[in-house]
């Protein structure tokens, strides 16, 4: 059913190696036909997009300009939801945008005493690609946290490819592209639509970075083009760890379990506890709630292969285990979880208290749910409003700060062996 680990048992470290395992290595198959697919859209463009376009979604438009939506496309998707979706989106997006406003950065500036002027100039990228999954796999969610970041940090142009299977359009997705002001938005997918932002065709501009969620073939095309653009990240699995004392309540945590586990069978779900009896608790609400969930076959597999109860010794062990694992979603259910939360380096997203559920973070919270996966959280960072900005150093040498830095520049340069940068610096030298 799941996984029972002790951190006392002699095995314990061969078999939390083994639980974290998750080969990512692509399918050679995969990557066969996404190199066909971005060769074939950068050497034919919109040829390309509308022939894979009519074989993957089964989607025949004839005309590639015909794959963009009008904006009152959009505007009629808002205007025919339900009001509590309406207000649900609106909401979430309104606490999203608030949240990653104070993320902005500034250009700044410094002068030194000899008028020398030091600084940085923060601009928001010109145009982002953002790939939003269609079909069955629909996240308005992931809409919000993908566009309204790039929104807050000046993105002079953000272009969304969703892809539309036999011309079935999401509403509750274009809903969330109105609302986080999406510039424009094109019914393609796959690798095509990634080859599409990537090198750009006659009809679909190509961008400078390319974020958002996808499937294999997606991922793929994703790490291909990187270089020609940026792009966010390349995500595993979903993840959640919870640290509990024993003191909350079984049947929460269960859920939250399942709450990752339900995303796919390699998702992964484990709680640390010192309280064995909690453990066997939360084992046995398991075991009950699971019946309830229409996603059971799912989350029972995805718990039996790579969930796990943990039974440590204390909760600065667990601590310890959590920075280990590096936690995509970390939810520290315990007495005063601040104290435990300051121990802990590694996580992409803590969430502290019993109310702090971590489908909040997924929907309405506010923090990004684009979290880095896979251990990754020991060097990168949810996606920010830092993704969509880049940084120029000003240099402003004064006449007097020429004589200083040019004689410094000098020296190292013609210890490298580079006179004509020595020469540059000392040209720029009164005269003894």
């Amino acid at each position: 059913m799941i996984h029972q680990l002790d951190t006392r048992a002699a095995d314990f470290d061969a078999r939390l190696t083994a639980l974290l395992a998750h080969d990512p290595g692509q399918d050679e198959s995969i990557e066969r036909t996404v190199a066909d697919i971005l060769r074939a859209v950068r050497q034919r463009g919109d040829e390309a997009v509308l022939e894979y376009t009519r074989r993957f979604d089964r989607l025949d438009v004839g005309d590639a300009r015909a794959l963009e939506l009008p904006a009152a496309d959009l505007q009629a998707a808002l205007a025919g939801l339900p009001a509590e979706q309406r207000e649900a989106l609106e909401a979430a997006a309104q606490r999203v945008r608030a949240y990653h406003e104070h993320q902005r950065a500034q250009s700044w500036s410094y002068t030194e005493a000899d008028g020398t002027r030091l600084g940085q100039k923060i601009t928001g990228l010109d145009r982002v690609g953002l790939y939003v999954p269609g079909g069955k796999a629909a996240y308005p969610s992931s809409v919000l946290m993908n566009a309204l970041p790039a929104k807050v940090a000046g993105v002079g142009e953000l272009i969304m490819v969703v892809p539309t299977p036999d011309g079935v359009r999401n509403a509750m997705v274009l809903a969330a592209a109105c609302i986080a002001g999406v510039d424009r938005v094109f019914t393609i997918g796959g690798a095509q639509a990634v080859g599409a932002l990537a090198y750009g065709t006659a009809t679909v501009p190509a961008v400078d970075k390319i974020v958002g969620p996808g499937n294999a073939w997606v991922a793929e095309a994703k790490r291909r083009v990187f270089g020609t653009v940026g792009i966010d990240m390349i995500a595993g699995p979903s993840e959640i760890l919870v640290l509990c004392d024993g003191h909350a309540d079984p049947d929460w945590i269960a859920m939250d379990l399942f709450s990752q586990a339900e995303h796919d069978e390699l998702a992964q779900a484990i709680l640390l506890s010192p309280d064995a009896d909690f453990l066997a608790r939360v084992r046995e609400s398991i075991a009950r709630l699971l019946p309830q969930m229409p996603r059971q076959a799912v989350i029972a597999r995805s718990l039996a292969d790579r969930g796990a109860l943990i039974l440590v010794r204390s909760l600065d062990e667990a601590c310890e285990l959590v920075d280990r694992i590096a936690p995509e979603h970390l939810e520290i259910a315990t007495r005063d979880p601040q104290h435990w939360a300051e121990r802990i380096r590694h996580a992409g997203a803590m969430f502290l208290g019993p109310y702090s559920s971590e489908s909040l973070g997924d929907y309405c919270a506010g923090p990004n749910h684009v979290l880095p996966t896979m251990r990754t959280a020991r060097f990168s960072s949810p996606l920010g409003v830092y993704d969509f900005q880049k940084r120029t150093s000003i240099i402003e040498v004064s006449a007097a700060g020429a004589q200083t830095l040019g004689r410094i520049a000098s020296v190292l340069a013609h210890s490298e062996g580079f006179q004509a940068h020595a020469r540059s610096a000392e040209f720029r030298l009164d005269p003894p």
